[in-house]
């Protein structure tokens, strides 16, 4: 389905008209009648956004015009800006000096709000003396021994400056610890841009067959599935990897069955807490849910949108990363900026944040708000059977679906494009901590106009409406 994961979610003027056919449509009879003045989409409203020069720059000197897949222009209709220069609290400005209020702020790094006052100071404080030497920071053991406290399962933490290279050293130190070779992913979640990951997905170009071989799939809430992995590889599967929990919760008891079978089969449980934690629990869904996973790696909130990501895990097994033991050593997470002064120092004062202030529940409350709004909306706007808001309250992301029912990135896509053209950019509709009343029911004005365009473009066809090319799954295999 198409959702708000552009989670990996052109320089059309927004004051032009979509193609109209000249006002006209037709019927299913051929008999052609002229839209209604409401039917047509009100982008004319808003001013231009798009900087040609910039977006040519940003493609000649970075591959796909952006570090980040997830931020491409392929992500996001032709109205959407091409540059963000700062943000505050839930709102950001582009180029242009237009202001947006923002949804999944920092790919959902940002979990806070931008430029969060504490976050700023602890930060600005820490570049003030320093931010990388020849030996450990005491700022290392205090944000070790933090995220320690706040996660049941961890005894050892190691900090590195993205997921993907923590959930790469999770899968290293499973192998080293099991002697295995194979790892058995969940096929509907994102683990890695590292090769046994993306080896599952259609952009798998550059990557050895042999490393295919080594990675298995099974499905969420499948229990069955996983079952029959061990039974076609007995003994040969060192990790199952897994978000604890996505837009689908578990069901009938689901993560406990993966960790008895895992534990049956010595097998390590790896939970990938990138976006769960610090959004469904300080402790991840593992809190929630009273789960207990040998390894967990956790990042994005946990630093405010700072460059600061996390493996932790059981001792026995983190130590081998380590110099106090005699067996094999496994080189674990050795990055020369893994421990930068001010990004540790951003996730002490975000941590803190959370001990002090109740974050969690807001993240909860603004998403409920959100959500209720939204399917009140849809159901006004006659569109509920064709547009959906799902997940959790405070990781809320929506479905979008054409006259037939099937998923479509072309409405997703229009949704997108009425939305920005008031004002609101929100591939999804996660939350911060800066999200307030007021910002929710500005949203909720947006998103009634925008359905009442959905709406049109179901009777009449997308493609009446929409302004530019429809926004396309990153992983796919030719652009």
């Amino acid at each position: 389905m198409s959702t708000g994961m552009g989670d990996m979610s052109g320089a059309a003027d927004t004051t032009q008209e979509p193609p109209l056919a000249e006002g006209h449509t037709s019927d299913s009879e051929g008999l052609e009648r002229p839209l209604p003045p409401d039917a047509r989409s009100q982008n004319a409203s808003r001013r231009s956004v798009r900087d040609a020069t910039l977006g040519q720059r940003l493609h000649t000197a970075i591959p796909g015009g952006a570090h980040t897949y997830a931020k491409g222009d392929d992500q996001y209709p032709s109205n959407a800006p091409t540059a963000i220069v700062r943000g505050r609290g839930c709102r950001i400005w582009d180029t242009k000096g237009n202001v947006y209020v923002e949804y999944g702020s920092g790919l959902r790094s940002v979990t806070l709000g931008h430029s969060f006052p504490r976050v700023v100071q602890a930060a600005a404080a820490a570049l003030r003396g320093g931010t990388n030497f020849l030996r450990p920071s005491p700022v290392e053991v205090e944000c070790a021994e933090q995220l320690i406290s706040l996660v049941k399962a961890a005894d050892m933490a190691k900090f590195t400056k993205d997921g993907s290279t923590a959930t790469t050293g999770a899968l290293k130190l499973a192998r080293a610890y099991t002697g295995r070779d194979l790892v058995a992913l969940c096929d509907s979640h994102f683990f890695s841009y590292d090769d046994w990951y993306m080896t599952i997905t259609d952009a798998d170009a550059g990557i050895p067959v042999a490393i295919a071989e080594l990675t298995l799939t099974f499905r969420y809430n499948d229990i069955a599935s996983l079952e029959r992995l061990f039974a076609q590889h007995p003994r040969q599967i060192a990790c199952v990897f897994l978000e604890p929990e996505r837009t689908e919760a578990p069901q009938d008891d689901f993560l406990r069955k993966v960790a008895d079978l895992c534990r049956s089969e010595g097998t390590l449980l790896v939970f990938d807490e990138m976006i769960t934690g610090f959004r469904w629990h300080t402790g991840g869904a593992q809190a929630v849910y009273d789960v207990a996973p040998d390894l967990s790696t956790f990042g994005k909130g946990m630093a405010n949108g700072f460059s600061v990501s996390a493996l932790v895990g059981r001792r026995e097994v983190m130590e081998l990363g380590g110099l106090h033991h005699q067996q094999e050593r496994v080189f674990l997470l050795s990055t020369t900026h893994g421990a930068e002064t001010h990004g540790l120092a951003a996730a002490i004062a975000t941590m803190s944040t959370y001990a002090e202030t109740d974050v969690i529940g807001t993240l909860h409350e603004a998403g409920r708000s959100l959500r209720e709004i939204v399917q009140v909306a849809a159901r006004e706007a006659g569109v509920d059977g064709f547009f959906r808001v799902i997940g959790r309250d405070c990781n809320l992301v929506y479905e979008t679906r054409d006259p037939e029912g099937l998923p479509s990135q072309e409405y997703r896509t229009l949704f997108m494009q009425e939305l920005l053209s008031r004002g609101v950019l929100a591939p999804s509709f996660v939350v911060n901590y800066s999200h307030d009343e007021k910002t929710i029911e500005e949203t909720g004005a947006a998103v009634r106009e925008a359905l009442d365009i959905y709406r049109n473009a179901l009777t009449y066809g997308v493609e009446q409406f929409l302004v530019g090319p429809a926004v396309r799954p990153p992983y796919r295999r030719f652009n």
